[in-house]
């Protein structure tokens, strides 16, 4: 559920909106109706009911059910049709007038944004096929791929429809066609400069997680070769970005300056015939009947969008295996879940993941691949996106604890190389207690069996373990109080994945 929301919140609010704008501003640019109003039909209706399928594709050799990954690769691959169907149609509105690309700063935005669009929907579809998935997925192809869109498609959308909107709202002619013109190229540089290297530094990534020896083991056991290698993509990323943003800020001085050189027609005076009693519904296209009843529109765009979601949703909810259950796996500890908290809110999910695939690369690297019923208490779950750092479910119990309270003070002094920041701030933060008993309540009512009025006397457990781990501390020359942030942060990684560790006896 955290996926079908991570991949629509990001991708259906910035598609099907920018669309819409599409749909109305490159004709407007242009002076050229739209290719095909019929298209632009299929399109809409074809995409809302598609997309909404697509977000297990994140999760690709995850845990999730078999049924779930294939319907997300299923919808995903069949939504390259209307994507480019959208894309093409945007293209061929510019008939008659490429020739005024060269010239119209506005065109070149949008030319440059619909071309964006086409390659980054033709991407993702792409990167949701299971042997792609496995290469691209928790690497910076991902990011690229996202890039792409954010900055191509939805960045250059924004920018020509603001050069054209704002001269005709001020009745007055755009400040500097040169500053436009600047902006545009750094831009478009900007996007190059950030996609290209998190392109390559993807590829690297994948590459050496994945690289054997000749003799059976793993070429570049140690996580941090594969940062070091990667570090100057990021430093080209920085680049790109601080490029798109230069031609942001140019962008707004130019119209700032546009703006003061007219003055605000706030309204504009239109008329339009009024509709003959007894006239036909414009050229007799049956949608028309849908487009003049927001009532219909609202209702039927509904029952479109939520079909997927209910698909996905109920068996997910309802079928029992889906989830199997494992014995052995316990809620976390009071101490644990406040340090689950405080892993969320820093955060850490989006460098490290908890999701061992089933790839002998991974688990020769991190152990065990991961199983759904290790999950079952995670509200919500960090399976995380990313690996700007290793993967972090077999954690527990791989160091000992003085090793975590350096790492968390310091994290290049345990890992040479690592571009993690400090979190010493934690060992003096003072622990927040007074709200666990509501937190147990609250998990209480997500499924987790905590016992019959455990809440109050969890605050007990919870120092009785602090106590424990700072005790431990002390034997090895740190001290710290127990009270500390950075007690209940080691609880919690001392916790990952050790469940399906323990033995019957334990």
């Amino acid at each position: 559920m955290q996926w079908w929301y991570g991949h629509n919140a990001v991708a259906f609010f910035l598609t099907t909106p920018y669309l819409g704008l599409m749909y109305y501003f490159v004709p407007k640019a242009a002076n050229r109706p739209v290719y095909s109003y019929r298209l632009s039909i299929i399109h809409f209706w074809a995409l809302i009911f598609l997309y909404i399928w697509a977000g297990p594709h994140h999760l690709l050799y995850s845990a999730l059910p078999d049924w779930a990954q294939s319907l997300g690769t299923v919808f995903s691959i069949m939504l390259i049709a209307p994507s480019w169907g959208g894309m093409i149609n945007g293209l061929l509105t510019l008939r008659g007038a490429w020739d005024r690309v060269r010239e119209d700063v506005v065109l070149k935005f949008m030319v440059v944004a619909i071309t964006a669009y086409g390659m980054s929907t033709f991407e993702g579809p792409m990167l949701s096929l299971k042997s792609v998935n496995a290469i691209s997925h928790f690497t910076d192809w991902t990011i690229a791929h996202v890039h792409i869109g954010g900055m191509g498609w939805n960045g250059m959308l924004t920018f020509g429809i603001l050069y054209w909107l704002i001269p005709r709202l001020y009745k007055t002619n755009l400040y500097s066609a040169k500053l436009a013109s600047f902006h545009f190229w750094i831009a478009t540089l900007g996007i190059l400069f950030y996609a290209v290297p998190m392109y390559w530094a993807g590829f690297t990534q994948s590459l050496m997680w994945k690289e054997f020896t000749a003799d059976g083991i793993l070429k570049y056991p140690n996580f941090l070769e594969t940062v070091t290698q990667i570090m100057p993509m990021y430093k080209l990323r920085a680049l790109g970005g601080a490029m798109f943003l230069i031609g942001a800020i140019v962008m707004t001085y130019n119209l700032v300056k546009t703006m003061k050189q007219g003055n605000l027609h706030a309204e504009e005076e239109a008329e339009a015939p009024a509709l003959e009693k007894n006239e036909k519904i414009h050229d007799g296209h049956w949608h028309r009947w849908i487009e003049r009843r927001p009532t219909q529109m609202i209702i039927l765009s509904a029952v479109v969008i939520l079909i997927g979601g209910i698909v996905e949703f109920i068996p997910t909810f309802l079928v029992k295996s889906n989830i199997p259950t494992i014995s052995q796996v316990k809620p976390y500890t009071p101490l644990e879940l406040q340090g689950r908290d405080i892993y969320v809110r820093e955060g850490c999910y989006t460098c490290h993941s908890q999701m061992v695939r089933p790839f002998r690369s991974e688990t020769e690297r991190y152990g065990e691949y991961s199983k759904a019923g290790e999950f079952v208490y995670d509200h919500p779950f960090q399976w995380g996106s990313k690996r700007t750092g290793p993967d972090l479910h077999r954690l527990g119990g791989k160091y000992p604890n003085v090793w975590h309270y350096h790492h968390m003070m310091d994290p290049t002094i345990m890992s040479p190389g690592s571009i993690m920041p400090s979190y010493a701030f934690m060992a003096e933060n003072e622990l927040d207690i007074s709200n666990t008993p509501a937190k147990i309540r609250a998990m209480q009512t997500l499924g987790v069996p905590y016992p019959e009025g455990y809440d109050a006397k969890a605050n007990d457990d919870l120092m009785k373990q602090a106590q424990s781990i700072t005790d431990d501390l002390k034997k090895n020359k740190v001290s710290i109080d127990s009270k500390k942030e950075l007690i209940a942060m080691i609880a919690y990684l001392q916790r990952l994945g050790t469940d399906i560790k323990a033995s019957k006896t334990e």
